[in-house]
């Protein structure tokens, strides 16, 4: 399923020997994030929230443009090397039928996403088990590796089978996922939020990308607790949405799996790429279109 907003074009590979951004950050931004103070990693990793209650809400670049500047009395921005833009890389792993993915769409049962990260800018590379509980936290896990890590081994193995069970079964890679990413810290220091900006998919040869959106994580030890960056979302109109990148890009670029998991965030995608709030709401058959590129 390809929703129209997205576009997806040829690769000469399913998955590119050396990273690049699907852009560069949206011009109106730089000048915005250059008038907040900065953050650094070690305030940053003091603040780590790796067992926490994640909400999600969709932006156009636009509309990101328009709150930062109320944003900035509240938050501190990571700055890493003299960037406040950082690149992201991620691998996927799945079953070959893709439970964890079909897992999404189950309603009540936990949810587990696995996958291999690089955080270009900081030289770090985690493997990461990324678990969703009945009750809404987010609880992860992650192994210290020294590069990305690209095949099932026995180290992977016994780290997810310690955090997830000794009958779970052996994984594989499954989809890669590039983006662009801004990370706030409160003054407080009791909730980060992150802002991911260019997102593009690789599988198989083929990539999508979703221009002009932008994903914000509002990540918070407790729910219900005061939070600018929500307070700003209540006053645009945006509510929480449950969007997965992981099932937004399946969803795009698999076709062997049934897409009735990605379909709603699909269409939240589509939503507001025509104006309209990014609730999820259900589902509407997105249009394909497929710009191709050689």
């Amino acid at each position: 399923m390809l929703l129209a907003s997205a576009q997806l074009v040829q690769t000469v590979s399913p998955a590119p020997a050396v990273w690049q951004p699907s852009g560069p950050t949206p011009a109106r931004l730089d000048p915005l994030l250059d008038r907040m103070a900065p953050a650094t990693l070690a305030e940053l990793d003091a603040v780590a929230l790796l067992n926490r209650i994640d909400t999600k809400f969709l932006l156009t670049v636009p509309q990101l443009a328009e709150i930062l500047p109320r944003l900035a009395r509240d938050y501190r921005v990571l700055e890493v090397g003299g960037r406040r833009v950082h690149q992201y890389r991620t691998l996927y792993f799945d079953t070959p039928d893709f439970a964890l993915y079909r897992l999404h769409g189950s309603g009540g049962a936990i949810r587990h996403k696995v996958r291999s990260r690089a955080y270009v800018d900081s030289g770090l590379t985690f493997f990461e088990i990324k678990s969703k509980t009945r009750d809404r936290r987010t609880i992860k896990h992650r192994l210290a590796t020294s590069e990305l890590v690209t095949a099932w081994t026995m180290e992977t193995s016994a780290f997810v089978q310690c955090h997830l069970g000794p009958g779970s079964p052996a994984l594989q890679p499954t989809l890669s996922n590039d983006f662009l990413r801004v990370t706030l810290m409160d003054r407080r220091s009791s909730e980060r939020l992150t802002l991911d900006l260019n997102v593009q998919f690789d599988c198989d040869g083929r990539t999508a990308v979703l221009p002009g959106i932008a994903i914000a994580e509002l990540k918070q030890g407790d729910a219900g607790g005061r939070s600018p960056f929500a307070e700003q979302m209540r006053r645009l109109g945006a509510h929480p949405t449950g969007v997965s990148k992981y099932c937004v890009g399946v969803g795009l670029l698999v076709a062997d799996v049934e897409h009735e998991t990605a379909a709603p965030m699909l269409a939240a995608i589509e939503r507001l790429t025509r104006g309209a709030p990014a609730e999820l709401l259900p589902a509407v058959p997105a249009t394909d279109r497929i710009a191709s590129r050689g």
